[in-house]
């Protein structure tokens, strides 16, 4: 058997979270916690290590872990592993899903209320049994329950994340079978929505190459559960629990159909209205003609290859998928060719991202070749400020000494003709009154400044509203990070109407990043239309706190996209010199 470095990595980290869930000393699970980061950052594929018997040889991997990593490549399974699956109860797992709910806080609660289901947890938030518990209290009690309760009314729903990796796992599966000539995500994913129902896959074939296709499709390992097999559609419950769909239509039907089922119903509506304006009728089957009697008229086929074809024949351009929502691109694709949005490979290098100064796992140097491996020129490291305490955030002399490793660190890419730059950066809470959380001589010394919120996130709309506005305006902030601070499926954001900040932000030079990271995706991308009025600018930022946290920036871009942002108000399509010259001109403005 065969595992990759990021395979291993994840069963590893999985021991970690599951050794605290089991009340084990935090010692034992912070050694699974190192190997799994050096398994992450190892260059060498650890299956040769394995095959050459030279696990123990990576520096962090005693003998101990190194056996569990033999025997996952022996047998397929981690023993100890195995016995903390079978021992820790699954719904504590679920547990960690709840908004401020580390591993410590649910074996706390589990071994002391003697509970282990999220209906039980529910309960007892709700008679006082957690609130009673030492150093809970009725605020977390409270706490608790308001995330289950957004837990519950997203069950059906995941992340973008989640949906990208079930996604590719059955494309990979079925595009290079027999009979297979086209094939597509659709649905909200293809519009690229903050989350996910049902994963729509859509397949152009013959009829008589459907049979095998939906064999392999149901057959698969990765399937729980078939719902439902027709000559059409089948439909399966992934691993995950997912609901993943597979329809099957004939080749020459597939661009309609893959217009119909990316949707929006809202965009729908609006093309079936234009084509009926043109006396044709669009369906999931083809686009048609209208017979006399106004009704479709199936004889009467109008030609097209492909979406851009139909989309000509209604008298428009191409709409890319994610702005399919009915909010004005059937107006603007009818007047313009494009909608010039930014793409991933605009992106020049890493704003907000995190290092081991504060809450994230890889040094600066680690954090920042990482960058380099992926073809960025920057990383602007923003650790957290000092009142984030709890994430380890720096006082003013620890800045002043990471400054200095930054210098150095620049100095050595600089001697290896590296073109890259570190940028002194901060993720700054915003104070209570919105002021930031250093005095002016610390300020004045970062290349830039995120302003983030992290506490108080209930406070009242008026007031979260003036915070949130006067650091926008406040002189250092350059950005203001995930400004709504949800975390998706698990915990809603402030309710303050953002379109008066965003006026503010644009006013003032400051840019709203769009947080990348699957869990926020925001700022939201309905305000894409206030950005655009306002001339807002934004950062696609991956809020990194590990190397493979980077890669989070292609979720970010895709809702740039669909908040209608072009290259030209992203601040990181600029490049070094063009970005130094922006932070260096906000700072003076």
């Amino acid at each position: 058997m065969s595992f990759t470095n990021k395979d291993v990595a994840e069963l590893l980290e999985e021991i970690g979270i599951l050794l605290r869930l089991d009340g084990a000393n935090d010692f034992k699970a912070i050694a699974f916690d190192r190997a799994a980061r050096t398994m992450e950052s190892l260059d060498t594929p650890i299956a040769t290590l394995v095959e050459n018997n030279e696990v123990t040889s990576i520096k962090g991997i005693g003998k101990s872990i190194a056996d569990d990593i033999y025997a996952l490549f022996e047998t397929g399974e981690i023993p100890a592993l195995v016995s903390l699956r079978n021992k820790v109860p699954k719904d504590l797992v679920r547990w960690l899903d709840i908004s401020g709910m580390g591993p410590k806080k649910v074996y706390k609660i589990h071994k002391e209320l003697g509970i282990t289901t999220l209906d039980e947890l529910k309960a007892r938030c709700e008679d006082g049994s957690v609130a009673a518990l030492a150093g809970m209290g009725e605020k977390s009690a409270g706490k608790i329950l308001k995330s289950i309760a957004w837990m519950e009314q997203f069950a059906e729903r995941c992340r973008l994340d989640e949906a990208q990796i079930i996604a590719d796992r059955m494309v990979a599966l079925l595009k290079d079978k027999p009979g297979v000539k086209e094939i597509a995500v659709a649905g909200s994913f293809r519009r690229s929505m903050e989350t996910i129902g049902d994963i729509d896959i859509l397949i152009g074939a013959d009829a008589g190459d459907a049979a095998p296709l939906f064999d392999a499709f149901t057959s698969h390992e990765s399937v729980l559960e078939v719902l439902g097999r027709g000559d059409t559609k089948s439909s399966v419950r992934s691993r995950e629990g997912r609901q993943v769909d597979l329809r099957i239509v004939k080749p020459e039907q597939f661009p309609a159909a893959l217009m119909y089922f990316t949707g929006s119903k809202e965009h729908n509506v609006a093309l079936r209205q234009r084509a009926r304006e043109r006396q044709m009728a669009l369906n999931e089957y083809g686009l048609f003609k209208l017979g006399s009697d106004g009704n479709t008229d199936f004889d009467q086929p109008v030609d097209y290859t492909s979406e851009a074809d139909i989309y000509r024949k209604l008298g428009m351009s191409w709409v890319p998928p994610e702005l399919r929502e009915d909010r004005g691109e059937v107006a603007w694709f009818a007047e313009h060719e494009t909608a010039d949005l930014v793409e991933a490979t605009d992106i020049k290098g890493v704003l907000h991202a995190h290092s081991t100064w504060s809450d994230g796992k890889y040094s600066i140097e680690d954090m920042a070749r990482a960058c380099i491996e992926r073809g960025y020129e920057y990383l602007g490291l923003t650790d957290h400020s000092r009142t984030a305490a709890y994430a380890g955030g720096l006082d003013a002399r620890r800045v002043q000494q990471q400054w200095k490793e930054i210098d150095a660190l620049n100095e050595q890419f600089d001697k290896e003709g590296v073109r890259f730059r570190v940028f002194k950066g901060i993720e700054s809470d915003i104070l209570a009154d919105g002021s930031l959380d250093y005095e002016t001589d610390i300020l004045k010394g970062f290349d830039f400044i995120i302003a983030s919120v992290h506490f108080s996130l209930d406070m009242p709309v008026d007031k979260m509203l003036d915070r949130l506005s006067r650091a926008v305006e406040n002189p250092y902030t350059t950005i203001l990070g995930h400004p709504t601070g949800r975390l998706l499926l698990k915990r809603d954001g402030n309710k303050v109407d953002l379109n008066p900040v965003i006026e503010r932000a644009a006013a003032a030079g400051t840019a709203i990043e769009i947080n990348a990271n699957p869990w926020r995706l925001d700022l939201d991308w309905r305000y894409g239309n206030k950005a655009q009025e306002a001339g807002l600018l934004t950062a696609v930022c991956p809020d990194a706190h590990s190397t493979s946290g980077i890669d989070d920036m292609e979720f970010g871009v895709r809702i740039a996209r669909k908040a209608r942002f072009d290259a030209a108000r992203v601040l990181n399509t600029l490049s070094i010199e063009q970005l130094a010259d922006h932070f260096a001109h906000k700072r003076t403005r």
